[in-house]
């Protein structure tokens, strides 16, 4: 999975340009580059070039490089599953709205939407995501990843006919590459709330509150 260059100065740059404003949160503060320590100043300069071009101060980076010896580890999972799984952008993206709308995490929503529709994610999934309902035009592929993710997300077991659908689309390293997602965005929204990051502007419509069940 490979997404160009474009689309990742959009959700890494585009998404800190709120930084600094009134409203910014206070938690996870940016450092500045003379506060690093080296091990952190390594993995901010590793961070910054490409196919990352990520700064170490926008969210969730801000939170990593507290701990400079998990942050490497995160973000290598990330590179792996961004670029390097067997899904493609339009699956792996479709799975992070799903992850952001279980935690109602709208930074992760304004930052992986667009990208969701440049992979060519139809909006009416992306609304009936949003909307806390089962994507009504999905294609069977999508559909078997949907299934498995709210397996687990709302069943905490999985069937042997969602498992047999996630099987024959994506094989086992494909359903491991699910799971690898929906795990690493759980571990990127917990991080985002902690942090209280915000979307920084209303280009992207925020997630609607979902009713109580």
């Amino acid at each position: 999975m490979r997404y160009l260059g474009l689309a990742l100065v959009l959700l890494f740059t585009v998404a800190s340009s709120g930084a600094g404003r009134a409203g910014e949160p206070t938690r996870f503060t940016p450092l500045k580059p003379d506060e690093l320590a080296p091990p952190q100043k390594e993995w901010a300069d590793a961070i910054a070039v490409p196919p990352r071009n990520a700064k170490f101060t926008n969210p969730p980076y801000r939170a990593y490089i507290r701990n400079p010896e998990l942050a490497p580890k995160l973000s290598a999972m990330s590179d792996y599953l961004r670029w390097n799984s067997s899904l493609p952008a339009r699956l792996s993206e479709f799975a992070i709205l799903i992850t952001a709308r279980q935690w109602t995490v709208q930074y992760e929503w304004f930052a992986h939407y667009p990208l969701a529709m440049k992979a060519g994610l139809d909006p009416e999934v992306a609304k009936d995501i949003a909307s806390g309902v089962r994507p009504q035009a999905m294609k069977d592929d999508e559909a078997a990843l949907y299934d498995l993710a709210m397996a687990l997300y709302r069943d905490k077991k999985v069937s042997d006919e969602v498992y047999r659908a996630a099987e024959q689309k994506f094989g086992e390293r494909g359903i491991m590459d699910i799971i690898g997602l929906i795990g690493y965005y759980d571990l990127v929204s917990m991080t985002l709330i902690t942090m209280q990051a915000k979307a920084p502007n209303d280009s992207v419509p925020p997630l609607p509150p979902l009713a109580a069940k």
